[in-house]
């Protein structure tokens, strides 16, 4: 391991990501991520600068918006957005995908009640049925990916999002490696991958700048607090207004 994280650690799978994986371990670890991620993603002020205005311009055209969780995993992610969008009282449909049934099982069996839509699929085969939404969303998943799946999956999220494409990640950097595990150290031998996987995740994350090198033209790297970086993609009639006085 390069203790010093100066290389993406690309060529080791999570644990998670076998098959044959321990399932009470798996079972766990869905179950934290809904502790962990509002501590690690921070998706709330992601919701209010990014994703509310494209669902509000969906209220405005009188319509429910939609909102589109790519590797949506354990859904907690999915149910956060639907809370805070009922909260600010809009009307919106959730959908999450994953290629992995072990996922969107789990997902749909711990919806409480929020009324997300899970689907065993990839984004591909979305596109493919001409579907679109008003915001297209991952967390933690641009890690996971070739460069060959990055690039699929980014075209593919412009090609479904109408309004607004945010995948939201890790951001490689040794001092959250260190934070991250002094605070998983309760769990060191505990059953699940929380620990393993999620120090595994850090390496594997891009820097801002190997970020923003392997978007493509349209999208944009925004660094974030918190050891968080984003990939965003606006559809061009959603572009914020330029900000100052041009030249006249």
């Amino acid at each position: 391991m390069d203790l010093l994280l100066r290389r993406r650690s690309v060529g080791e799978p999570e644990l998670m990501d076998d098959p044959a994986c321990d399932p009470v371990a798996l079972d766990n670890t869905y179950r934290l991520f809904g502790v962990i991620n509002p501590l690690v993603a921070s998706w709330r002020p992601v919701y209010r600068r990014h994703l509310r205005p494209a669902l509000r311009a969906a209220a405005r055209q009188g319509r429910p918006a939609t909102v589109l969780d790519v590797g949506c995993g354990g859904g907690d992610v999915a149910r956060a957005v639907a809370r805070w969008a009922h909260r600010d009282g809009l009307d919106v449909r959730v959908t999450g995908i994953d290629p992995d049934e072990r996922a969107t099982r789990w997902a749909a069996a711990h919806d409480r009640g929020a009324g997300i839509t899970y689907r065993t699929v990839a984004s591909g085969a979305l596109v493919e049925a001409g579907e679109s939404y008003d915001a297209v969303i991952s967390n933690h998943m641009l890690h996971h990916l070739t460069p060959g799946e990055l690039a699929g999956v980014l075209s593919d999220s412009e090609a479904l999002a109408r309004g607004v494409a945010v995948h939201n990640d890790l951001r490689r950097s040794r001092t959250a490696w260190l934070i991250y595990w002094v605070a998983t150290l309760p769990l060191a031998r505990a059953r699940t991958f929380v620990r393993f996987d999620g120090l595994l995740s850090i390496r594997r994350s891009h820097t801002p700048a190997e970020l923003a090198t392997a978007l493509p033209p349209g999208w944009q790297a925004v660094g974030q607090r918190f050891f968080r970086l984003l990939a965003v993609h606006r559809a061009p009639e959603t572009m914020p207004p330029r900000t100052g006085r041009g030249r006249a």
